[in-house]
């Protein structure tokens, strides 16, 4: 049976301040008021000490300890003495523990939420950073390429070969997929708008030219962001929290070369071909779109989208997707890199590797465009 919590304070003599504590002590109920003992140790009440009497205490835990670490907080503030003989021993402990750890430095935070200068300036601050990261981390890789064409840097071969698994055909199902149903999108799309003006058969331009040129090798890009580059982050970071990767270091063999170099290898032979079936799924589903349902002529949509498709919008678009490659393994490996020592903290590298991905991705397409219209591609 639970029996109601008490603190009362008395006065044995005019120097001293006993506080009771009796009763059961959870979480279950609000924490009390110290007004009470405050006042005990007011200006003018001459106490010089405090001792407790702990005989009628029943159950107890953490609540207890809070509210005896702000009596004792109090106590110093007014430099008056603590007594804890008449606490449990336990308590005595857990007190002794706890006053012997020093408080982190910024542990406590001002509850003021700051202002949008300094929110904004916060944020600056941490975009630098990060960029500074990525830079850095880009030039350790490229540092660790000259020992890759000398046949010097140090990674498995099975390693490669199994990456490159996942990489490329582990990656087809869901591509096929997310192709088929771009390609099938962008053919509805135009035929609402092309069906008006009488030139249905322009769908296959419009779906050739735009998987060809920029969709392919984008919605590639996402999507192996989405699967490979977090996953890439997960394992890094999951070789943080066990350590393996300081192993390697101990070892004297480079985590750039046997964990990073690989994973760019695989992604930039894969993202190519990727990108080439992309193009045909998108173009299989927009002729489906077309011939299936808008009754269009097989080999007359075959012959248009040939016709709509250059060399230079092939090779574009699949220069594209061994960039994005690229990309998305060194915004994987770096978030793997810099992740902490714990389960969440890989959860939290792999997230940032999506994110980071894909913002690369969009603002490297936006770079493309321009440039290749400067270029007259």
């Amino acid at each position: 049976m639970a029996h109601a919590r008490e603190m009362s304070f008395s006065r044995p003599n005019a120097e001293t301040v006993e506080v009771r504590l009796a009763g059961d002590w959870t979480l279950n109920e609000q924490l009390p008021p110290l007004t009470a003992f405050e006042d005990q140790l007011g200006n003018g009440s001459g106490a010089r000490r405090v001792v407790f009497d702990a005989t009628g205490l029943g159950v107890w835990d953490s609540s207890l300890l809070t509210v005896l670490d702000r009596l004792l907080a109090l106590c110093a503030g007014r430099q008056v003495g603590a007594d804890r003989a008449g606490l449990p021993k336990g308590v005595q402990r857990l007190l002794a523990l706890a006053e012997a750890v020093p408080e982190k430095k910024d542990a406590k935070r001002d509850g003021a939420r700051p202002g949008v200068v300094a929110r904004i300036g916060t944020q600056a601050l941490a975009i630098r950073d990060a960029t500074r990261a990525f830079v850095a981390f880009v030039g350790e890789v490229s540092a660790r390429f000259p020992a890759l064409l000398a046949g010097h840097a140090r990674f498995r071969t099975r390693d490669l070969l199994l990456l490159i698994q996942q990489a490329g055909a582990d990656a087809l199902p869901i591509i096929t997929l997310i192709s088929f149903l771009v390609g099938l999108i962008l053919a509805f799309v135009g035929a609402v708008q092309l069906q008006q003006f009488g030139a249905s058969i322009f769908i296959a331009n419009l779906v050739g030219i735009g998987m060809v040129r920029e969709m392919g090798a984008m919605m590639t890009g996402i999507v192996m962001a989405g699967r490979t580059g977090a996953a890439y982050a997960a394992q890094i970071g999951t070789m943080q929290v066990t350590q393996e990767v300081d192993a390697l270091t101990t070892l004297g063999v480079s985590p750039i070369d046997f964990l990073v170099i690989p994973r760019m290898i695989a992604l930039i032979l894969m993202m190519p071909l990727l990108c080439l079936y992309a193009d045909l799924m998108g173009i299989a589903g927009g002729a489906a779109m077309g011939v299936g349902i808008l009754g269009l002529d097989l080999d007359l949509y075959v012959q248009q989208t040939t016709g709509a498709i250059g060399i230079s919008d092939l090779a574009g678009g699949v220069f594209k997707a061994a960039v994005y490659g690229v990309l998305i393994a060194l915004a994987g490996c770096l978030r793997g890199m810099e992740s902490g020592k714990s389960a969440s903290a890989v959860g939290d590298a792999a997230t940032s590797a999506v994110v980071t991905s894909i913002v690369l991705i969009i603002s490297a397409c936006g770079i493309f465009a321009v440039a290749f219209y400067v270029l007259g591609i």
